[in-house]
């Protein structure tokens, strides 16, 4: 039976973008402080927020912009939001998939991860504490909402996580270009933990002999290689065919 999850400390987190704080608001397990949003930025999600009963602070554009930076893409809303519940291996289930990073620190690229986990239903990206971005505005905003539906667990060791899930009846596959393994020709029926490493270094040695498979896209192309958050996408649209 999973346990339940434990709270992560109380300080507010900045989410911004259309996407992401109708997301929010429409998940009843995410506790939101404020919202800040230009007038046009309120009429587009005025039902969530009636229905969330938030009043928000109509601002300028260019007031967002001071407050998050002129890079950043708001599209007129920012919300202050309270952490989710924290979640632990414990809670996963030993059915579909899971998803692990290994030192994948760039956000953009664990939001566009994360948002492919939601699409193909993903039971939970794990990640360790260090060497890994937090759940960052940037994170969140690159997701496109798939923070309020993909929990991630943080982990200390990742080699013990591999462990754990192993323990767990999951299959553990590393991804690797140059792998001999194709991915779909794995003979091994779902639960399966998807294991993906930075983009240049790949996974470190010792995940990879804790995997159970090193696997690799079959790529017919001149170019065997894609970007990290690609190649997710393209597993996890392989792996959930195999689940089914």
């Amino acid at each position: 039976m999973a346990k339940p999850g434990r709270r992560k400390p109380s300080s507010d987190m900045i989410l911004y973008g259309i996407h992401t704080v109708e997301a929010a608001l429409a998940n009843d397990s995410r506790k939101i402080t404020s919202i800040m949003a230009t007038r046009n930025a309120a009429d587009r999600i005025k039902s969530l927020l009636e229905t969330r009963k938030i009043n928000p602070q109509i601002v300028s554009a260019g007031d967002l912009d001071r407050l998050v930076g002129k890079d950043a893409v708001h599209q007129g809303i920012i919300a202050r939001v309270l952490p989710l519940v924290a979640r632990t291996i414990a809670d996963i289930e030993p059915h579909g998939i899971v998803v692990l990073l290994d030192q994948i620190t760039d956000p953009h690229n664990v939001g566009a991860i994360l948002r492919s986990c939601a699409a193909f239903n993903v039971q939970a990206l794990i990640t360790t504490s260090r060497n890994s971005p937090q759940n960052s505005a940037i994170l969140a905003k690159s997701a496109s909402g798939g923070l309020e539906h993909v929990p991630i667990i943080e982990v200390t060791n990742l080699s013990r996580a591999i462990a754990q899930l192993q323990d767990m009846n999951f299959t553990t596959i590393g991804l690797d270009s140059e792998a001999d393994t194709d991915l779909q020709t794995i003979p091994v029926p779902a639960p399966y933990a998807l294991i993906l490493g930075a983009e240049g270094k790949g996974l470190r040695h010792k995940t990879r002999q804790n995997c159970d498979f090193m696997a690799r896209l079959d790529m017919p192309g001149a170019i065997k290689s894609l970007n990290v958050s690609n190649a997710a996408a393209i597993c996890l649209y392989a792996l959930n065919s195999k689940c089914n």
